[in-house]
C-alpha cells in the first residue's frame, strides 16, 4: 500500500512538471521552425532554423526594447530595496513617540493594493510637468510605487525575527546605527531581500499597463510593448517571430532567479558571528 502511493506521487509530480514546462516547449518548438498561420505546426520539430530569431533582433530591434527594459528594471530594482528597506528596519525595530505606525503600515498597505491603474492619471499630470514624459523616469518611478510597499511588508518581518541580543551586540562594540543596519541586519536577512528581489524584478520586467501610458516613442518601448507589437492583426501569422520574442524575454528573468536562489540559502546565519 505504502509502495503504490509513493507511485501515485511521482506519477503525479511528473504530470504536473510536464504540465508547467509543456507550454515553454511549445514556445520553443514553433520559435525553431518555419511557421505561419496556414502551416500545421508539428509536436516534434520537423526543421531547424534561426531565422526566426534573426528577424527578431533585425527587423524588430528586440535588442533595444531588452535594453530599455533592463535599465528600467535595474534602476528600479536598486532604488525600491534601499527605499524598502531602510523603511522595513525603522518599522520593526524603532519605536514612535506618537501612535503613528499602525497608520503608516495602513498607508503603505493601500498603495500597494490599490489598482494601479489608480496612480496612472497622477503621475502623467506630475511627470508632464516636469517635461519627464519623453525620459525612462515616470515609468520607473511608477515601478518603485509598485515595489516599495512589497518590500517594506516583507522585509519587516524579517528584520522581526531578529535576537534583540545581535543588535545590543553590534552597539556596545561601538557599531552605528548604518554599520549595524549594513553589516549586521542585512546580511542575516539576505534569504527575504533575495525573494523581494525576485518577486521585484519580475514584475518591473513584465509591467505593461504603466509602459503603455508613459512611453513615448517606439525607441522607449520596454518588451511587454514589443511583444505586444509583435502580436497585432498583421504579424498574427507570424507565430515564429512572435514564440521567439517570448523566448528571449524569458531569458533575464530565469538567470536572475538562478543567480538568486543562493542568497535564499545562505544569510540565514550570516552577520550573527562575532569575529
Amino acid at each position: 500500500m505504502h509502495n503504490r502511493y509513493r507511485l501515485i506521487s511521482k506519477l503525479t509530480e511528473h504530470l504536473i512538471i510536464i504540465w508547467t514546462l509543456f507550454p515553454i516547449y511549445w514556445m520553443v518548438n514553433i520559435a525553431i521552425q518555419s511557421t505561419r498561420l496556414e502551416n500545421r505546426v508539428s509536436l516534434i520539430p520537423i526543421s531547424l532554423t534561426w531565422k526566426n530569431f534573426q528577424r527578431l533582433f533585425v527587423e524588430e530591434e528586440f535588442a533595444s526594447a531588452m535594453m530599455n527594459s533592463f535599465i528600467v528594471t535595474v534602476v528600479a530594482l536598486s532604488i525600491s530595496l534601499f527605499i524598502g528597506l531602510t523603511c522595513a528596519y525603522i518599522l520593526a525595530r524603532s519605536r514612535f513617540k506618537y501612535p503613528v505606525k499602525p497608520l503608516l503600515l495602513l498607508w503603505i498597505l493601500l498603495v500597494r493594493i490599490i489598482p494601479p491603474i489608480t496612480f496612472a492619471l497622477p503621475l502623467y499630470i506630475q511627470m508632464n510637468s516636469y517635461n519627464l514624459l519623453q525620459t525612462k523616469i515616470p515609468i520607473i518611478a511608477a515601478h518603485v510605487l509598485l515595489n516599495v510597499p512589497l518590500v517594506i511588508w516583507v522585509m519587516m518581518g524579517f528584520f522581526k525575527t531578529i535576537p534583540r541580543e545581535l543588535e545590543e551586540s553590534a552597539k556596545v562594540d561601538g557599531a552605528t546605527e548604518w554599520q549595524l543596519f549594513t553589516k549586521v541586519m542585512v546580511p542575516v536577512v539576505l534569504p527575504g531581500i533575495a525573494a523581494v528581489a525576485i518577486f521585484g524584478f519580475m514584475m518591473s520586467w513584465n509591467e505593461y499597463l504603466y509602459g503603455v501610458i508613459f512611453v513615448q516613442s517606439p525607441g522607449q518601448f520596454t518588451v511587454p510593448l514589443k511583444l505586444a507589437t509583435l502580436n497585432s492583426e498583421q504579424e498574427l501569422i507570424e507565430w515564429g517571430k512572435v514564440a521567439s520574442g517570448g523566448i528571449v524575454s524569458m531569458i533575464p528573468v530565469t538567470f536572475f532567479m538562478i543567480g538568486m536562489q543562493k542568497f535564499l540559502i545562505q544569510g540565514l546565519t550570516a552577520g550573527s558571528v562575532k569575529e
